[in-house]
């Protein structure tokens, strides 16, 4: 199959199996990206939500067009991008010409009750799976339990803890360099 038509049908798939918002499509973007695809490895994937995080607009569209332009370039970019976005837009057309109709039936407000609860659910495996890829030493660890506390007691914002975050495993990093002699890496 031709490459361009691959990545927008690969992140066109991702997108309408997405509900919930960028955290839920990280257990289908993982599967489809890295393991059925190998376009990137999990670090990069989660390297790519840590950045599409930070950066202005919706983490999903962000880390496609990370992924697409990583893979081919300009275009490959654009493509994933259009895929991750094409099926909500006609998904939520066709929502909204018609959900106001139907937003009080108890069967609708059950429905998507349970669709939530399926994204937790969804975005707890992302987190556990990310983990065991990420958290490999004391330092990591560390920082990664700060950033929880910090993100639950503190109230601040995600973009800020990232780049804390990324200054303090800089700082660490080049401090244990110093003490080791320059081993650490």
């Amino acid at each position: 199959m031709n490459i361009y038509l691959d990545l927008f049908l690969t992140f066109a798939k991702v997108g309408v199996c997405t509900f919930g918002g960028g955290y839920a499509m990280l257990p289908i973007l993982q599967r489809e990206v890295v393991e059925k695809k190998g376009w990137a490895t999990d670090g990069e994937l989660t390297d790519y939500f840590a950045i599409g995080q930070c950066t202005p607009g919706i983490i999903a569209v962000n880390t496609a067009t990370f992924i697409g332009h990583k893979h081919k370039g300009v275009l490959g970019g654009v493509l994933a991008t259009l895929g991750v976005v094409f099926p909500s837009i006609v998904i939520i057309t066709i929502i909204a010409a018609f959900l106001s109709n139907f937003a009080e039936y108890p069967l609708v407000r059950h429905a998507l009750a349970g669709v939530n609860a399926a994204v937790v659910a969804l975005i707890a495996s992302s987190v556990l799976k990310l983990g065991k890829s990420t958290l490999k030493d004391v330092v990591c660890i560390v920082i990664f339990l700060a950033v929880v506390l910090l993100a639950f007691f503190a109230g601040l914002s995600p973009v800020l803890l990232i780049v804390a975050a990324g200054l303090a495993g800089y700082v660490v990093r080049e401090l244990l360099k110093l003490e080791l002699g320059g081993n650490e890496k």
